[in-house]
């Protein structure tokens, strides 16, 4: 979190709010999952990723990308493995890579932006799927990949309507609060 602007004691404090609401989404994902049975193994609905989001639009780059690495990171150890931890994370930064610039284009819908996101996600996890899963032909990870892809621009677009409408009613309150 930025130590030159605003009041640190609540950017720290709002960025281990936001950290501990996108664990317990994430996990809620999970029990979610093994309820309502996806027709394709490893769509997700992604709604943590719409913390992100909030960060992204609200708070600075930085801050936004240590919550990814948090979110990545403190998932993996309590929910998953390293494998999981690797296709997160390489997920994780090539959505953000794609999101940081669009979130920057005045005029630009949010919704959009969580889309690219989403498909930037899926993007980069077949990324590292390529490099660690050798086993499989690049093919149906490509073929796999279109499936995720059109799961993720519904996805994407879902979790970016919920952002948009978060924001809205918490924009000023938030920028108020860090010396925006």
């Amino acid at each position: 979190m930025s130590k030159t602007k605003g009041n640190l004691g609540y950017r720290v404090a709002l960025g281990g709010l936001l950290v501990a609401m996108m664990l317990i989404l994430g996990y809620v994902e999970t029990l979610l999952q093994g309820l309502i049975p996806m027709p394709v193994p490893g769509i997700k609905l992604g709604i943590s990723n719409g913390v992100l989001l909030f960060a992204l639009y609200l708070m600075d780059i930085r801050s936004t990308v240590i919550l990814m690495v948090l979110k990545v990171l403190l998932s993996g150890l309590l929910f998953g493995n390293p494998m999981t931890m690797l296709f997160a994370f390489c997920g994780g930064a090539l959505s953000l890579i794609g999101m940081i610039p669009l979130s920057r284009v005045k005029g630009l819908n949010i919704v959009t932006v969580s889309m690219v996101g989403a498909v930037l996600h899926n993007v980069g996890q077949i990324i590292a799927a390529m490099f660690v899963m050798t086993e499989v032909s690049p093919a149906i990870l490509l073929r796999y990949l279109a499936i995720l892809m059109v799961a993720a621009l519904i996805t994407g677009a879902a979790t970016g309507i919920l952002a948009r409408e978060v924001i809205k009613r918490l924009r000023h309150t938030v920028k108020r609060k860090m010396g925006r």
